[in-house]
């Protein structure tokens, strides 16, 4: 029995071949529907916010109509992907429902990524297009090694070789929106793995429209909200969660470019925002600003947050100093689309030990090593199903067929569902960071510090932080000599986002402990940090 009452009618249906999966009955076709409706319902309300820019949603239709004939113009056909190395700015907005009326996908690849990073989600998705920060053209992959990618587009700063953004801006006849189906990859978001190896997890059409319509019914967003976008719009939670969830209800989308605390609360304050999804390091942050009580945050109604667990300290401050906000735990991934469960709003403290129950459209099995669902109260790997879930990897049939099992994805999290139909979430994924909301998997760090020519052995493990959650700590053993950490942070600053390096750096003179079988015992490395 769903815990959301009236929620909207769902039923089941077939897809992804061997998929039975439940889904709203009334549901938009694909993500440029959902901005085709808003435009039609509120032409003149304010859809984006950016340093000081505002387009309404008729203006930002126009330049979507634009950026899609454009695209068409130099050859994206249905299916080719546009990946979009873009900040928060209206821009990406603007190339993402241009690639959408176009039929192409995208691939979003964080600012912080660096050459190498870039490189292989490039290569592995097969992008056709990239449109890029103009600051970042340093980072962009040579022509010899992306023989897919005919055209670049630079947003800001001119960039030889590069086309301006603007030069798809100008008026231009509407393209016909190609018939595709709902199953149609949409997004290829790329995630590491355990292994290291990134993974392009594709988010399709209904996917996203899915998890749009569970923030909307859920969080009770609206048309009159205000997101304020902290978090990358490169992320799941910024594309789905705030974008695209604002365009679902005819909301705004304010861009915040860094977040930063002091600006965050200025920026809130100013254009009077109803609604963030954080994690729990971004609240703690603004609640450690002097100038908190300055500012006028009476608008603000909706916190939802993930990640990690909110302190009930924080919970309770928030509380005292923002009567009107409600708060939201909210449990996903990239491979679901974002939402797998949701606390009501107003239940916050009283289930704090939960990740919130299954939204409407989501099927959760807990289940044991032998395959087996489990009692409620017991523990097991948490199995998701629904229409919010993507149907697979890109171009990864391997890792497709080991992490789906007859439409579920294995989380790889272990987890409990409790009598009252909540979700406890007991551990989390083999060797996963929680750095502020960025996950950072040990097994790519140690890959790259495995390059060094001096590193015999390294091992990578999480450090408590109390306002980032959790730093990266990485142990290492040399071959030939000393080395320093500002040699080993530098090494790993050339090939890895920045918030991957390692914070917190300690040499060994002996190999690091392992079990009988050769692994390394990362349970004796975490009690020395913990």
């Amino acid at each position: 029995m769903s815990n959301w009452q009236n929620s909207p009618a769902m039923r089941y249906e077939a897809h992804y071949g061997d998929r039975v999966v439940r889904c709203f009955s009334d549901r938009p076709k694909g993500v440029d529907q959902i901005l085709r409706e808003a435009v039609a319902a509120k032409p003149d309300g304010e859809a984006l916010v950016d340093n000081g820019r505002r387009f309404t949603y008729a203006e930002m239709d126009r330049i979507v109509d634009s950026v899609a004939a454009g695209l068409v113009a130099r050859g994206v056909v249905p299916g080719d992907r546009i990946a979009l190395l873009l900040g928060n700015r209206a821009e990406f907005a603007f190339a993402l429902f241009g690639a959408m009326r176009a039929g192409a996908a995208i691939v979003p690849l964080n600012t912080r990524e660096q050459k190498p990073e870039i490189v292989f989600n490039v290569q592995d998705s097969g992008a056709k297009i990239l449109f890029f920060e103009g600051n970042l053209s340093e980072r962009i992959p040579d022509a010899a090694t992306v023989p897919t990618l005919t055209h670049r587009f630079a947003v800001g700063d001119a960039v030889a070789g590069a086309e301006p953004f603007d030069a798809l801006t100008a008026p231009a006849a509407p393209v016909a929106t190609p018939e595709f189906d709902q199953e149609a990859t949409a997004v290829i978001l790329y995630t590491s793995g355990t292994t290291g190896k990134p993974k392009g997890a594709m988010l399709t059409q209904m996917s996203m429209v899915t998890s749009a319509l569970h923030y909307e019914f859920c969080l009770g967003l609206r048309g009159d909200d205000r997101a304020l976008m902290a978090v990358p719009s490169t992320h799941v939670t910024g594309l789905v969660a705030i974008l695209l969830s604002m365009v679902r209800v005819g909301g705004a989308t304010i861009f915040q470019t860094v977040f930063k605390a002091a600006d965050f609360l200025a920026l809130a304050a100013k254009e009077k925002a109803t609604y963030t999804l954080m994690v729990p390091a971004m609240y703690n942050l603004c609640m450690l600003q002097a100038s908190f009580d300055d500012y006028d945050l009476s608008a603000w109604r909706i916190g939802a947050y993930g990640g990690s667990p909110m302190p009930i300290a924080t919970l309770r401050k928030l509380a005292e100093k923002l009567p009107n906000l409600q708060l939201s735990n909210v449990y996903g991934s990239t491979e679901t689309t974002s939402p797998s469960t949701i606390t009501p709003l107003g239940q916050v403290e009283a289930k704090i030990d939960t990740v919130g129950t299954p939204v409407p459209c989501c099927d959760i099995k807990i289940v044991d090593d032998d395959g087996v669902e489990v009692p409620r109260g017991e523990t097991g790997e948490v199995w998701i199903a629904g229409g919010h879930v993507g149907c697979g990897y890109w171009n990864n049939p391997v890792a497709t067929q080991a992490n789906f099992t007859a439409g579920y994805w294995r989380s790889g999290d272990i987890g409990a569902m409790t009598e009252d139909g909540y979700l406890k979430i007991l551990d989390r994924k083999k060797d996963m960071i929680n750095r502020a909301g960025y996950k950072v998997y040990s097994a790519e760090v140690e890959d790259v510090l495995a390059h060094h020519p001096n590193i015999g052995e390294a091992a990578v493990v999480a450090e408590p932080d109390p306002v980032l959650g959790e730093k990266t700590h990485a142990f290492v053993l040399t071959k030939n000599g000393p080395l320093t950490v500002d040699e080993i942070k530098a090494f790993c600053r050339e090939r890895l986002s920045d918030y991957k390096v390692p914070d917190f750096v300690t040499f060994v003179d002996q190999p690091l402990p392992r079990n009988a079988n050769g692994k390394i015992l990362k349970r004796i490395l975490r009690t020395s940090v913990n």
